[in-house]
C-alpha cells in the first residue's frame, strides 16, 4: 500500500460568531489544526492527531468546550465527548462530566481502558479518578462570558433558542500515514439545558463517526436535530453510495433542514484524503491542512490559505 498523506480537519462550531470574537476562533482553529498536522507529520496515528487538535480547543476559552463551555440551568458546567478509531470502530465516549479539563482525554481512557463506549456523569467521574486524572473546581472551566449568558438566559423574557445560536461544540477528523481515519467531538452542550442533558456530541453516529471504509466526520449544530437524523453516519453513508465528501455533507445538512428544522455544520475527510467543510447556519470556524497547506475560514465561500511554515512562524508570533 502507498502511503497516505496526512490530512487533518477541524471546526470551532456552527453557529452565529460575533464579530468581536472571529479572530480568536480563527486563531483557535488554525492552531488546532497545526497540532494536529504536527502529530500526524511526526508518524502519530489518526487518533493521537484528532485528540491532540480538540485537547487544544477545549484548553481554549473560545469554543464551548473544556474551559469556556456553556452552563446548565443550575450555572455548571457539564460536558460530553466522542472519539473514534476508524480502523476497528473502537470509541469512547463519556458525557455529563464535571471538574476535569479535557473530557476528550477521558474519552480516549473509555476507548482504550474499558470494554465500554460511553461513561456518564458520576461513572465517568470514578473512572476519571481510577485513571489519576486530575479533578479541577468546576469554576475554572467557567469565564466571564459564559456567566454573562446564563444570567441572561434567566430572565423571565429571555429566549434561550437565541443564544443556542452561537454553539461553539469543537471537533476534528484526521487520516493518517497509514490511511487510517478518526474523529473526536467535544461540547459544553446548551446553555441553560436542563441538568443532566446530553446532546448528539457523545452519541456514536450523531457527534462523529470514523471508517476506515469510507471516512470520518464530526458534527457541530443543533444536538437534538443531529440526533433525530444521526447526521455523521448519514455523511458516511451518502459517501458509501459514491458522494464525495463535500456532496455527502451538504446531503445531510439539507436532509436535516427540511425535515426536522435543523441547522448544523460538519468536517469530513473520506479514505482517499478528500476532505470538506460544510455549514448550514451563517458561521462556522474550520481549518484544514493538507499537503503542507492551511486552509481556514469562518463565513460561507471564505477560505485563506497559507503555507503550513507561513501559519506556524505567524502562530509563534501571536498570529
Amino acid at each position: 500500500l502507498g502511503r497516505m498523506k496526512p490530512v487533518i480537519v477541524v471546526h470551532g462550531g456552527a453557529g452565529r460568531i460575533f464579530k468581536e470574537r472571529e479572530e480568536g476562533c480563527r486563531a483557535g482553529v488554525v492552531r488546532a489544526a497545526l497540532r494536529g498536522y504536527g502529530v500526524l507529520k511526526q508518524g502519530g496515528s489518526a487518533v493521537d492527531a484528532v485528540e491532540e487538535a480538540v485537547r487544544s480547543m477545549e484548553d481554549d476559552p473560545h469554543f464551548n468546550a473544556g474551559c469556556g463551555s456553556v452552563l446548565n440551568e443550575k450555572g455548571e458546567v457539564e460536558m460530553d465527548a466522542i472519539i473514534m478509531d476508524g480502523k476497528n470502530l473502537d470509541s469512547g465516549a463519556v458525557s455529563a462530566v464535571k471538574c476535569i479539563a479535557n473530557p476528550i482525554k477521558l474519552a480516549r481512557l473509555v476507548m482504550e481502558k474499558t470494554k465500554h463506549m460511553l461513561l456518564t456523569d458520576h461513572g465517568a467521574h470514578l473512572f476519571a479518578q481510577a485513571m489519576g486524572i486530575p479533578e479541577i473546581p468546576g469554576e475554572k472551566l467557567i469565564t466571564e462570558r459564559s456567566l454573562e449568558r446564563w444570567k441572561k438566559n434567566l430572565e423571565p423574557d429571555s429566549n434561550p433558542e437565541e443564544f443556542q445560536k452561537d454553539l461553539g461544540t469543537v471537533g476534528a477528523v484526521a487520516i493518517d500515514s497509514e490511511g487510517n481515519v478518526a474523529c473526536a467531538t467535544s461540547t459544553g452542550g446548551l446553555s441553560n439545558k436542563l441538568i443532566g442533558r446530553v446532546g448528539d456530541t457523545a452519541c456514536i453516529g450523531s457527534g462523529g463517526y470514523a471508517d476506515n471504509h469510507s471516512g470520518a466526520t464530526s458534527t457541530t449544530g443543533h444536538g437534538e436535530s443531529i440526533m433525530k437524523v444521526v447526521l455523521a453516519r448519514l455523511i458516511l453513508y451518502h459517501m458509501e453510495q459514491g458522494m464525495s465528501p463535500e456532496v455527502a455533507a451538504d446531503t445531510a445538512l439539507d436532509y436535516m433542514k427540511t425535515r426536522v428544522g435543523g441547522l448544523g455544520g460538519v468536517i469530513v475527510v473520506n479514505k482517499a484524503g478528500e476532505w470538506a467543510a460544510r455549514f448550514s447556519t451563517k458561521q462556522m470556524s474550520w481549518a484544514t491542512v493538507k499537503d503542507d497547506n492551511l486552509h481556514y475560514g469562518i463565513h460561507a465561500g471564505e477560505k485563506h490559505i497559507k503555507s503550513v511554515d507561513e501559519a506556524l512562524a505567524s502562530e509563534r508570533e501571536g498570529f
